[in-house]
């Protein structure tokens, strides 16, 4: 029998092979919660959706050959891979998360903490000596993120989860590609034994449901994934997962043209003079070391203007670009993270994380990059971030025409 063929991801997000009984192009809704039995001693392959459902199990094969994982898992958020996850530790245990993560995923932890649930220490996953020192064998979870959100710092992931793994080889590395997607970066090659993603934003695209998604190598860790899954009900509901399946197909492509914009809005604020944090630019430190990683950078970037009525007149002043938290959605957004996705740390945490009150966090979409570019300018002329003579130059250093 011939070895099956092996296709690049951008194919195999599109490809399509239904097993219903008419070989349906698209795979069909199984909105049931449940299934009747053969017999009483026959339960058959479904019974009850909270267990499984054909819409969920298509998707979840769909994704491990996407992720690369041997086991997937969709869940109703992303915070609810979370929750499934941290329900593996036991009380006491010793976690290690990052100092610069996304809003939910600190309350989350540091709620565990206060409670006595675990003992949780967190630090600069981008200082990896320093992470090196902080791992025992009594370490029992690793909480990872690159770029991290919203500082978009560059975690040596590698490095982190093989020194993690010798010191300790029943620890668990877990590890948030929401930012990055499968489309640009493979955590379990790198050695991360968990993977988990927000798929609310990339990997569905479109902001119309909301869901979350692990993956696995570990047998052992699938099978105590799934008993949580499974006894919590969080499984994802059948029309979500047929909604998610349809979102997958063009992630590839709206990553793609999600970074261009990026790019050029980065490189474009930079020359303006602002400080931008996008893995992109050669200016970011750890350029080198996320290239060693991914295949690509993303489509989200921050920037920082230096006054905290600058940025919020600069976000309430454009367009084109919604207020919202989240990112991953073919339309741009733009927010400030200290008064939205990370208000939940306080004032002192922020502080003592070198978390700029003024950061602008900037979440690239699909439309024309002029047209973005031309937006953030005129909010940047209306806050006075820019003067008025500076506009002309400003467009010409880009190279397009202005607009206003």
């Amino acid at each position: 029998m011939a070895p099956k063929r092996s296709y690049s991801l951008e194919t195999e997000l599109v490809l399509s092979k239904s097993t219903d009984q008419y070989n349906a192009s698209v795979p069909p809704l199984y909105q049931s919660a449940t299934f009747k039995q053969p017999s009483l001693s026959n339960m058959g392959e479904y019974d009850y959706t909270r267990s499984g459902n054909p819409t969920r199990t298509y998707l979840q094969n769909h994704l491990a050959k996407v992720m690369k994982a041997t086991h997937t898992y969709a869940v109703t958020s992303g915070m609810g891979c979370l929750d499934v996850i941290t329900r593996l530790l036991k009380p006491g245990d010793e976690v290690i998360a990052g100092d610069d993560l996304y809003g939910g995923t600190h309350r989350l932890l540091t709620y565990l903490h206060k409670k006595g649930d675990v003992k949780l220490g967190h630090y600069d996953t981008t200082d990896t000596e320093l992470i090196k020192s902080k791992i025992t064998t009594s370490t029992k979870m690793i909480f990872l993120e690159s770029p991290t959100n919203p500082l978009i710092k560059v975690v040596d992931v590698r490095s982190i989860a093989q020194y993690a793994h010798q010191v300790n080889p029943d620890v668990i590395v877990v590890f948030d590609n929401t930012m990055m997607s499968p489309v640009l970066m493979t955590p379990l090659d790198l050695g991360v034994d968990i993977q988990y993603e927000s798929a609310t934003k990339y990997l569905n695209g479109h902001h119309d449901i909301m869901a979350g998604v692990l993956a696995t190598r570990s047998d052992k860790l699938a099978e105590q994934l799934f008993f949580v899954i499974n006894s919590t009900g969080c499984g994802l509901s059948p029309f979500d997962s047929w909604l998610l399946c349809r979102g997958l197909r063009t992630l590839a492509i709206r990553v793609e043209r999600q970074q261009q914009n990026c790019s050029k809005i980065a490189e474009f604020l930079q020359n303006i003079g602002f400080k931008v944090r996008y893995p992109g630019l050669k200016s970011h430190p750890q350029h080198e070391l996320h290239n060693s990683m991914c295949r690509g950078y993303g489509g989200v970037l921050s920037f920082e203007t230096g006054s905290i009525k600058i940025s919020e007149k600069i976000v309430e002043s454009t367009e084109i670009f919604g207020i919202a938290v989240s990112f991953g959605c073919v339309n741009s957004l733009i927010s400030m993270p200290c008064k939205m996705s990370h208000a939940s740390i306080d004032a002192k945490t922020r502080e003592e994380r070198a978390l700029p009150e003024d950061l602008i966090r900037l979440c690239i979409g699909i439309e024309n990059c002029d047209d973005l570019i031309d937006d953030l300018h005129k909010a940047l002329l209306k806050s006075g971030a820019v003067k008025v003579n500076e506009r002309d130059e400003l467009f010409n250093a880009v190279g397009i025409e202005a607009k206003l």
